[in-house]
């Protein structure tokens, strides 16, 4: 059996400047990846898709998913066959702008590269990616980038590893599309130069005030991060829920997490570090 993890992603920074006549958004956005994700696993001993772990409840009415579709694109675009049963452990929320299925994918297709001889900046393989979504290839990227376009024109850029993360999400689905449908269409301006910690923090969210509106328990989430005690960075991370905080210790991570879990049982809370 083969495997093959799917990291999270998060939007350190995402500015959104304009409404594009295909309509998608031009972006500018900075990301980066953390220790922890998803699984995928692809068996030859079987057949067909499954869904387990802890939010694989989440997928369970899904009769297309990103990882199926992905194996397909695969095997299309390089002429081969791409037999075996798949599972994907679901560990991150879904709907959560973690980019938790378009990780999956990217998973999906770097597991089939390596089986295939295929190197994975191949732009055979990136073609495939983009063609399945905008987050697609920065997750098979799998690094800290500057994203452009629809998010998918990447510079990678040096990332920050090590630096501890603190993912909290309300237990609240926000659907990408009515977030960026509420966008109020002011450019802010450009994501701004530096380290990838300086232009974070000198960064925004473009999307926080209407997935807040959709979903006010996001004003909860980013209050406890703000509040809590070696707090370097706290902001929502795509089109939200979920939210992260960059601490400058593990021990404030750890203390910040038991905290909010002491005090929202009902939160996801998830304690990793930047990869």
């Amino acid at each position: 059996m083969d495997r093959e993890p799917a990291p999270a992603k998060l939007n350190l920074a995402l500015h959104v400047r304009r409404r594009r006549d295909d309509g998608y958004h031009e972006l500018e956005t900075l990301f980066a990846f953390v220790t922890d994700g998803d699984l995928v696993q692809l068996d030859d001993a079987g057949e067909g898709f499954a869904v387990e772990g802890p939010f694989a409840a989440g997928l369970a009415d899904e009769g297309d998913n990103l990882v199926t579709r992905a194996r397909d694109a695969f095997g299309r675009a390089f002429g081969v066959a791409t037999p075996g049963r798949i599972t994907l452990e679901k560990n991150l929320p879904v709907a959560s702008g973690l980019g938790g299925g378009s990780a999956d994918a990217a998973a999906m297709l770097r597991l089939l590269a390596r089986r295939q001889g295929v190197a994975v900046d191949d732009p055979r393989l990136f073609a495939v990616a983009d063609a399945l979504g905008s987050d697609v290839p920065v997750c098979l990227l799998g690094r800290t980038a500057i994203g452009t376009g629809r998010g998918e024109q990447l510079a990678p850029v040096a990332g920050a590893a090590g630096v501890p993360v603190l993912l909290v999400n309300p237990g609240v689905a926000v659907a990408t599309a009515a977030v960026f449908r509420g966008w109020d269409g002011v450019d802010r301006g450009a994501l701004p130069e530096g380290d990838v910690l300086t232009a974070a923090r000198a960064g925004r969210n473009d999307l926080e005030p209407q997935a807040r509106a959709i979903a006010p328990a996001i004003d909860d989430v980013l209050a406890r991060l703000d509040a809590a005690s070696g707090v370097v960075l706290a902001r929502m991370s795509g089109s939200g829920a979920t939210c992260f905080a960059l601490f400058e210790t593990a021990a404030a991570r750890a203390a910040a997490a038991r905290d909010i879990g002491q005090a929202e049982p009902g939160w996801w809370c998830l304690e990793t570090a930047l990869a």
